[in-house]
């Protein structure tokens, strides 16, 4: 069989030449003539295999060449039989050597050791080292910004942009541009968000003087044209009575869509219907379709309104699986100020949060309405109240200190155990120590006794008193009722009555001996209280005002039963100048009738001077004086202050002007007034400011007060 000449055939034999010979036999018919190798022709052009048709090999030969097959498809393979190679024609067979060829020859350097780490040369070259390096290229640039107009938006863009808070230095220009490519994407989200949709900003970078090497900045704004309300949508279940949401969504007609007022309006939403029986409101996510031609936007708002519900039960369970559970639900209920079947009230769960926060008795505690499925007489859907509450530590360690001229140090300290009698039965001893008082006491308090807020005390007390006016030894068993404020709880209103009873050894001047001398009384009293306070803080008000009435029923007996009554009135009044500026003023007097003052046990008088009182005089220092020179107190009294607080960060400078007088007389007068002057200091701390007065009586008379020093806690009124 011919193969003709050409590309083709060129490209056969080159692809032949890669085949096995085996390969090659074992694809041809078995009456195939011999195979025969073309050859290339010669000069002549006669081909050269027509000269020599010998074939390489006989059909005999390469038939037994080949391994046997068998029949059986499934037989494993049989290896093939080396066999002696086939020599073309004419030349010897060479046998196959089996051996490898000697290897050369190791290079020598090949087995020389490493050098080691240590003798590397590792400093740069002469020349490198000499090498002068670039150093950093500061470009300088300015801003100018140009177009906001009556958007309002420049400051709040300087406030936020990049290029100012470069400070007009940048590493390279390519840094200047970056910025002035974020400040492009700024401008545009503030036009946007203020309803300018279709604003646009534009930098250009541009070196002023020509080569100079300065860049300046120019913004340029294009805010466009205002977008507006065109309509307001809400999608919604109707609300019971009709119009809630309408009225919480202060959004109308022709208002700019600003963000911020929009974000604003929505929050109102979700805050104001909790407070009308919807705790359970969801709002989705609003859709404002833009009109390019008139510049309005669809304003869409959808809402999920949940049921309207009232108040049910309560529930409570651990904050966590280690968590202690200070109160059960029943001392919950009491906390509450609303009643079973109310409307619910987000206001009157937020109260209740902050009731059970200012107990001191939780480390962490919650309130959130559970729905019930149970349907009340009005048609709603009850809803109990789930507190999730982790007692907290019930100990507590105080230690409050002081000094005063006349009064000396002054050192309390106590411990109180919060919950030693659940719910909130707090068991308080405490013990005064100073360089004119000591005592002791004990004090059982049941907070929230039976209702918000009301609680019950019980206390007895032993206590030493070495006063210039007087020298005592006294016990005292009292109780009382009362309403108080805390720095937590402030409350406008707020009251105490109770009873005590006083057992007293006191020396006095006796003005029938004309000498001093010592007596025991016995003293009952019936002290009330009554508050009205509306300042802003308890330990720094700013503003607002307080009135305090004292009135205290008591009788004195030592031989003879002797009734009077003692009341006091005061009142204080804050007014800020300005933010760091404020004019605080008080005003007290007191009386006390139906018992001469020399049948007063001298622990039962009025006194004045001291930190609490007239600063610039000693600890009751001021009024009339026995023949001793001692103070000997009075039955009335008046006492004015003012003072200007002046307060810049955390710390802060009082000028005060004080002035007031002890009478003998039931009823205090307006002569002999007393006046002292000063300057304190103050450092404003989180639970209250730290005071330091120093203050000098005026026209001071013999055996005063040079100098008075007061330091405490919170301001002197």
């Amino acid at each position: 069989m011919g193969i003709r000449v050409g590309s083709v055939w060129a490209a056969a034999m080159a692809g032949a030449a890669f085949l096995p010979q085996a390969a090659m036999a074992q694809d041809r018919p078995d009456d195939a003539p011999p195979l025969q190798v073309p050859s290339r022709q010669d000069a002549s052009g006669q081909d050269a295999g027509q000269q020599d048709q010998t074939p390489i090999i006989d059909e005999t030969q390469f038939e037994e060449s080949l391994p046997t097959i068998s029949d059986d498809m499934d037989a494993p393979l049989t290896p093939i039989e080396r066999t002696d190679p086939i020599a073309p024609p004419g030349e010897p067979v060479v046998e196959d050597d089996d051996t490898l060829p000697e290897a050369a020859a190791e290079n020598p350097e090949f087995v020389e050791p490493l050098t080691p780490l240590a003798e590397f040369q590792v400093d740069p070259e002469s020349a490198v080292e000499t090498a002068s390096s670039n150093e950093n290229v500061t470009i300088q640039y300015d801003t100018r910004i140009e177009g906001f107009g009556k958007t309002g938006l420049e400051g709040t863009f300087r406030d936020l942009s990049a290029l100012e808070d470069g400070d007009g230095k940048a590493a390279n220009a390519a840094m200047v541009a970056a910025r002035a490519d974020e400040d492009e994407k700024l401008a545009v989200r503030l036009l946007q968000s203020v309803g300018y949709y279709d604003g646009t900003a534009v930098a250009t970078i541009e070196q002023t003087p020509p080569n100079s090497g300065r860049l300046t900045v120019v913004l340029n704004i294009e805010p466009g044209e205002l977008y507006t309300l065109g309509s307001v949508r809400i999608d919604s279940d109707p609300t019971d009575p009709a119009g809630l949401i309408d009225k919480a969504l202060p959004l109308k007609v022709g208002d700019p869509i600003d963000a911020v007022r929009v974000q604003a309006a929505e929050a109102n939403v979700s805050l104001r219907l909790p407070q009308q029986g919807y705790p359970f409101i969801t709002l989705l996510e609003r859709d404002i379709l833009l009109d390019s031609t008139d510049h309005t936007g669809a304003y869409t708002l959808p809402i999920d309104l949940g049921p309207r519900v009232s108040f049910g039960g309560y529930r409570t369970e651990p904050a966590s699986d280690d968590s202690e559970l200070a109160f059960d639900t029943d001392h919950i209920a009491i906390l509450s100020r609303f009643e079973e079947g109310q409307l619910y009230d987000s206001r009157k769960v937020d109260d209740l949060r902050q009731a059970l926060i200012s107990t001191g008795l939780f480390a962490t505690v919650s309130v959130e309405p559970v729905r019930t499925g149970e349907v009340a007489p009005d048609g709603t859907e009850k809803v109990d109240l789930l507190v999730r509450q982790d007692a907290g530590p019930p100990r507590t360690l105080a230690v409050e200190g002081g000094y005063a001229t006349g009064q000396g140090i002054r050192v309390e300290g106590s411990w109180t155990h919060r919950n030693l009698f659940p719910p909130e039965g707090a068991l308080i001893i405490a013990g005064v120590g100073g360089t004119q008082e000591q005592g002791l006491s004990g004090t059982f308090r049941r907070s929230n006794a039976g209702r918000r807020d009301r609680t019950v005390m019980l206390k007895a007390s032993i206590d030493h008193s070495d006063y210039q006016a007087y020298e005592s030894f006294t016990g005292t068993l009292s109780g009382r009722i009362s309403v108080e404020s805390t720095p937590i709880w402030q409350k406008r209103w707020t009251y105490y009555y109770g009873a005590e009873l006083v057992g007293s050894n006191e020396d006095r001047y006796n003005f029938n001996t004309n000498s001093r001398d010592r007596g025991t009384w016995l003293i009952g009293a019936l002290p009330a209280f009554l508050g009205f306070d509306t300042s802003d803080d308890l330990l720094n008000p700013t503003r607002g005002f307080r009135i305090k009435l004292n009135l205290s029923p008591e009788t004195s007996v030592r031989g003879a039963v002797s009734p009077y009554v003692r009341g006091m009135v005061e009142g204080t009044a804050y007014y800020p100048v300005s933010d760091s500026l404020v004019i605080a003023g008080r005003a007290r007097v007191g009386s006390i009738a139906g018992i001469a003052r020399n049948d007063l046990p001298p622990s039962r008088r009025y006194y004045a001077g001291g930190g609490g009182s007239v600063r610039g005089f000693g600890y009751q220092e001021l009024g009339p004086r026995a023949p001793d020179g001692k103070p000997i107190g009075g039955r009335s009294f008046n006492e004015f202050a003012i003072e200007a607080r002046y307060r810049f960060g955390n710390f802060g400078i009082v000028p005060f002007v004080d002035a007031g007088q002890v009478y003998e007389s039931s009823y205090p007068g307006f002569s002999n007034i007393r006046f002292g002057a000063g300057i304190g200091g103050r450092f404003y701390t989180n639970f209250g400011p730290l005071r330091l007065d120093v203050a000098t009586p005026i026209n001071r008379q013999p055996g005063e007060s040079l100098i008075s020093l007061y330091i405490s806690i919170g301001q002197a009124f």
